[in-house]
């Protein structure tokens, strides 16, 4: 057989492992001991990641993308075309306009601003990028603020720029005398001209990179922050929608007669998903709401329960390309069941429609796209279609969709008035978006000491990207570098997921399975099922060959800081330590966005059947972190994830609608199930910032499974591990 290259293993009378790597076959010469791990060629997501298509998806408009304004208070705002949802971007970006303004942090307010049509495709807030899409264009305008100020007290007082300096939210004059912004702006206003302004170099920082509590963290703990159910638009009353037994399911006929009797019912209609209540009260909706009798069409997934969708993945997943005739081979299965995203906030959403316009509230990660669409629905043109940007109570992907938004504006149209929309948490948890279920097939094949080819096969039910990160990619391929030819979700697949070792000749193939159901992008998308099945297969592999996890991994990284992260876990957690009967520790290891995280767990499994992880030791490499504050409880909010998904959380399908429909039955990590013990270290700053809000989950989910067998002798293949079938489901 003919080969592009061959790697050495040795000199002299050592032996040749000869390789193929355009294609993925190999031929092991003679058998032998190897010395040197086998490169693997680029991965597409280490060319360019989904983070980078999102920002250059965003560069035409970047220059527009953050709007400063400094008050006469002194108070300078930034208008944030981000989504803030929890995970800290107001906080992260107050921080980067107060180090560029020298300005006090409690003297910045972050806006979420309305939908910016004029900004195209750089207002969707996903893809672990609005640090990395922002750091730029944010410090660029603080320092172009700053510039002006500056401008302005030099005309003012006859004084050089040069001479000037900045400090506390004020200039300094030569003299000392401290002339604070507020009394520089309306001059600054009047400045004409371009003022040459350059972000302060990293080696200044004196704020960021420095851990900060949450800007909004008081009024979110005394109730003073307000959500979307806690606007008072005049006319918005409450309002709840009847939805059918099964998925997609649409009203037949309705009996109305009763409901619309009952105290307070102000209206009641039909509309595409269900039937619409409105009332003076929450609690009057929901009884009239109760009262309806409705007769329904099927759903379109009305056949379908679990075991017919495993069946469907398992015959969907592609096959293997490597026979293993030659070689030693690992293989394994993975199932992973559906999960909702299930934030603490449900679904809810303000509208009103009128006849010649529409205003929106509600918490939405991508905005242009929910007003278009509501545009449409409604049939007004988009420029008379207002859209509000609220902070969300959770997300973790759910609010990319704007699902609440377009079911208000609908149902305001039809009833002809304004309403605030709510749904039950039994409305999310069984019409809301679900990380699809998936079946993973891996096989690893190894010879002369190395790793030779490393297989992995998903498949999934589909996954829904009509939240415009499909648009995104659709607009952006002619230029990439990888994906161009292929579905959105392959592109999103292979621009996330890689394989961050050595393994010589590495393939991962996604196919989806179209199922009409409700899916969505789920906090690390594809990898906290592909990477966190990959982990537990490296722990398989190690012991096959006879190596020690931590150190077999150590040896296959590509990059020196992935092995800084890893060591620093290895030696914090004490990996290897003896452990009583039952307990055990397990190892995880993630790189994406331009970032990477070791995560070490112990587990106590003395009862298989009521596992808890007891300690966390996690590490992260974001290159440069602005708030370390807010990056550990990015991981320590990862790790939560992983907890739940590995262990407990899950929905069961059954004839075409989950039956967990409140968190008695879908069982996220209580307080109970966190670990007493967690140690998050942040390595020290590099570069340019990388991606951190869906990096903590992948490692965790191989680490608390990698644990899980270790401690009781069995490899789970099936997730979540404590999955019952027998139990008394919520009513329909």
């Amino acid at each position: 057989m003919t080969c592009d290259n061959e790697v050495p293993v040795g000199v002299g009378r050592r032996r040749f492992l000869t390789f193929l790597v355009a294609a993925p076959v190999l031929t092991v010469a003679v058998p032998g001991t190897a010395e040197a791990v086998i490169p693997t060629l680029p991965q597409p997501a280490e060319i360019m990641d989904l983070g980078e298509i999102l920002i250059l998806a965003g560069t035409p408009t970047a220059g527009a993308l953050a709007v400063l304004s400094v008050g006469e208070d002194g108070v300078v705002t930034l208008e944030l075309p981000r989504a803030e949802v929890g995970q800290g971007i107001t906080t992260a970006t107050a921080m980067l306009v107060a180090e560029e303004l020298d300005l006090p942090l409690a003297q910045v307010r972050v806006v979420l601003a309305d939908a910016r049509p004029e900004l195209l495709m750089n207002q969707l807030t996903g893809g672990s990028n609005t640090i990395r899409s922002v750091y730029g264009p944010v410090r660029q305008a603080a320092a172009a603020a700053r510039a002006r100020l500056l401008a302005a007290a030099s005309k003012q007082h006859g004084v050089a720029v040069s001479r000037l300096s900045t400090r506390d939210g004020g200039v300094i004059l030569p003299d000392g005398r401290f002339i604070a912004y507020g009394l520089l702006t309306s001059a600054a206003a009047q400045l004409t001209g371009v003022f040459a302004a350059q972000p302060k170099p990293a080696s200044e920082h004196r704020l960021v990179g420095t851990p900060q509590s949450r800007i909004d963290a008081r009024a979110m703990v005394t109730g003073q922050f307000k959500y979307t159910l806690d606007l008072d638009v005049p006319g918005a009353l409450p309002t709840v929608v009847r939805r059918p037994p099964t998925i997609n399911g649409t009203v037949k006929s309705v009996d109305s007669a009763a409901a619309k009797t009952m105290p307070g019912v102000i209206a009641i209609g039909v509309v595409p998903t269900g039937v619409a209540v409105v009332a003076e009260t929450f609690g009057q909706a929901m009884a009239a709401r109760d009262a309806l009798k409705v007769t329904w069409n099927p759903g379109t997934i009305d056949s379908l329960s679990d075991k017919e969708i495993r069946d469907k993945l398992r015959a969907a997943a592609l096959p293997f390309v490597v026979p293993p005739l030659l070689t030693q081979h690992v293989d394994a299965e993975f199932d992973f069941a559906f999960v909702s995203h299930a934030p603490l906030e449900t679904n809810s959403a303000i509208a009103d429609v009128r006849d010649d316009r529409a205003e929106i509230w509600a918490g939405l990660k991508s905005p242009i796209v929910a007003r278009q669409t509501i545009a449409a629905a409604v049939g007004l043109p988009e420029s008379a279609v207002t859209v509000h940007v609220m902070q969300g109570g959770g997300s973790f992907g759910r609010r990319l969709f704007f699902d609440a938004a377009l079911e208000a504006a609908q149902i305001s149209k039809a009833l002809r008035r304004p309403v605030k929309l709510m749904w039950s948490r039994t409305d999310d948890l069984r019409h809301g978006r679900a990380r699809a279920a998936s079946h993973h097939k891996l096989r690893a094949t190894f010879g002369l000491g190395n790793v030779l080819t490393f297989e992995h096969r998903v498949a999934s039910v589909e996954t829904d990207f009509r939240h415009g990160l499909g648009e995104i990619l659709t607009a952006t391929a002619a230029s990439l570098p990888v994906g161009g030819n292929l579905s959105f979700a392959q592109t999103v697949f292979l621009t996330t997921c890689k394989v961050p070792y050595n393994f010589g000749v590495v393939t991962s193939l996604l196919n989806e399975v179209p199922l009409r159901m409700h899916t969505g992008s789920w906090r690390s998308v594809y990898s906290a099922n592909t990477r966190g099945a990959e982990e537990i297969l490296v722990d398989q592999l190690a012991k096959k060959m006879g190596k020690d996890p931590v150190a077999f991994r150590r040896e296959h990284l590509k990059t020196a800081a992935q092995r800084a992260v890893l060591d620093k876990v290895a030696t914090a957690g004490n990996w290897g330590r003896t452990m009583p009967k039952g307990f055990a520790q397990g190892f995880g290891f993630h790189d994406e966005y331009q970032s990477c995280t070791a995560c070490l767990v112990e587990i106590d499994a003395r009862d298989p059947r009521n596992p808890r992880v007891v300690k966390a030791v996690i590490a992260v490499d974001v290159g440069r972190p602005i708030n370390p504050r807010g990056l550990e409880a990015q991981m320590l909010g990862g790790l939560t994830d992983a907890i739940s998904t590995t262990l407990r959380a899950g929905l069961h399908i059954e004839k075409g609608l989950p039956l967990e429909g409140s968190y008695s039955h879908f069982h996220y990590a209580r307080q109970k199930d966190t670990p007493p013990d967690v140690q998050i270290f942040v390595m020290p700053a590099t570069g340019e910032p990388g991606g951190a809000g869906e990096l903590g989950v992948p490692a965790a989910v191989g680490a608390i499974a990698n644990a899980y067998a270790r401690a009781t002798g069995v490899v789970p293949r099936s997730f979540p591990i404590i999955f019952p079938v027998d139990f008394e489901p919520f009513p329909r």
